[in-house]
């Protein structure tokens, strides 16, 4: 899921956190779904000093 365009943090960021908020009910769902690691979604976003809030179930 990561290669092409979502290789982007900035348009990534807007995916995930649509997701999130629309679909999965956790990260771990949604990474799951996207067939990749928590470490490695949250490393992406921390290029572009997004963190993962796990109440808010956001990266903000």
């Amino acid at each position: 899921m990561l290669n092409g365009l979502l290789s982007d943090p900035m348009i990534l960021l807007s995916v995930v956190n649509t997701k999130l908020r629309d679909f999965y009910p956790s990260l771990q769902a949604l990474c799951d779904d996207m067939e990749i690691s928590e470490a490695e979604l949250k490393e992406k976003l921390a290029q572009i000093d997004y963190e993962y809030d796990g109440l808010k179930n956001q990266f903000v």
